[in-house]
């Protein structure tokens, strides 16, 4: 084997949610194992040259490998997406602190002491835009992402109780439903 199992296996580091961050060590191992791929190596031979337990982490590296040549223009694009919206949300703010006159079939629409009404129109339809901005906003960076844990929750309590359906169904037919005892 030409490096060790795990570097410093001992002295993995994990992030604020208990996942591995990966070292630098790792990033590059798992490179040169997509580029050993590309060379049309087996996975098991990756894992032998390059010391992964077994050829499933050496697939996972290559995995990991292909992943980390997308994140960097992903970055970029969803920075771009972010500083669309923030020009955008200028704008809307801008709009939302302006004073606009009230007008109707082209005549400034005034009060009966003289003074000229103001338009709440345009100042409501900033605050719906500004809203949707940061809908946006929350959707680009995965902040409005549904909870996988309430709809698998969901999901498994339905299949329980079609297990627990089964089974009554199941213990019915086993007593003698059609009239016989057995």
């Amino acid at each position: 084997m030409a490096h060790d199992q795990q570097p410093n296996d001992g002295e993995r580091v994990r992030d604020g949610k208990g996942r591995y961050i990966r070292s630098i060590e790792s990033v590059q191992r798992d490179a040169a194992a997509a580029e050993l791929r590309s060379e049309r190596k087996s996975y098991q031979q990756i894992a032998n040259e390059l010391g992964y337990t077994d050829k499933g982490e050496a697939w996972r590296g290559v995995q990991r490998a292909k992943a980390d040549v997308a994140r960097e223009p992903v970055a970029k694009l969803i920075q771009t997406e972010a500083e669309q919206l923030d020009a955008l949300y200028v704008s809307a703010l801008e709009v939302l602190e302006r004073d606009h006159i009230m007008v109707s079939h082209g005549k400034v629409v005034k009060d009966d002491d003289g003074n000229t009404l103001l338009d709440d129109g345009p100042k409501l339809a900033a605050i719906r835009e500004l809203r949707t901005i940061r809908e946006s906003y929350r959707k680009l960076f995965g902040a409005d992402a549904p909870s996988r844990v309430s709809v698998d929750a969901q999901q498994l309590g339905a299949e329980i109780s079609a297990l627990f359906d089964r089974v009554d169904g199941d213990d019915g037919a086993a007593a003698g439903d059609d009239g016989t005892d057995g």
